[in-house]
């Protein structure tokens, strides 16, 4: 498979879709993230995201159409409100912390990789733990060598990239997916819901409304 990646534009036909999450604590950029890789524009500025939000968006990789789900949650959520199902059927995690606050960094380790211990239920979800905001290197309190190395530990990809110069954003999905593309029981779970569609229409044409058709 080849890994070119490119986005395409809205449609219903797809290969595979795939459910990811961004998580971390609040005002990490998670929001940030996800719209400078759903848009072309830069996004500044952005208000707390209040309870769950998610964008969806169809990527051509290797041959393939793939639509992703991505949720975006408030960070607070994490003192009990986030529901099991919020982290049910998901492909891929995206942990972000903030390079410039150590505290996001250790709650990654502290809260957040044992609320994915507790809820995903797909066992072989790819998870990349992301270091957001390095166009603030001069203000940086977690160094590169540490976010690998607890990567590394939790077997986790890993980029550091910056969701307000855009750079290593798309690479961060990117790299997401392809790896995502590598698990057969994730493709399978993946093409479970073009399948069902698949059979749906099938049924429908089957099946006409008003129960006969006639070919004259």
């Amino acid at each position: 498979m080849g890994s070119s990646t490119k986005l395409v534009g809205n449609n219903n036909n797809y290969d595979y879709s795939f459910k990811i999450l961004l998580i971390g604590d609040s005002g990490v950029g998670k929001s940030s993230i996800l719209l400078s890789f759903i848009s072309n524009s830069l996004h500044h500025d952005l208000s707390p995201t209040i309870g769950v939000d998610f964008k969806m968006k169809l990527l051509s990789v290797g041959g393939k159409i793939l639509k992703l789900t991505i949720w975006d949650t408030a960070g607070q959520e994490r003192f009990g409100t986030v529901i099991s199902s919020y982290y049910r059927g998901a492909h891929g995690i995206i942990l972000v912390y903030d390079v410039t606050r150590r505290e996001t960094f250790t709650n990654l380790l502290n809260i957040w990789a044992k609320e994915v211990e507790l809820y995903s239920s797909n066992p072989e979800c790819i998870k990349i733990l992301v270091g957001n905001k390095v166009d603030k290197d001069k203000d940086r309190a977690v160094t590169r060598d540490e976010g690998i190395a607890l990567a590394q530990e939790h077997k986790c990809l890993f980029l550091e990239c910056s969701a307000k110069t855009r750079e290593n954003v798309q690479q961060c999905f990117k790299d997401l997916v392809l790896k995502i593309l590598e698990v057969p029981s994730l493709l399978e779970n993946g093409s479970s819901v073009v399948k069902r569609q698949a059979m749906k229409q099938k049924q429908e044409y089957q099946s006409p409304r008003g129960g006969r058709c006639c070919l004259h």
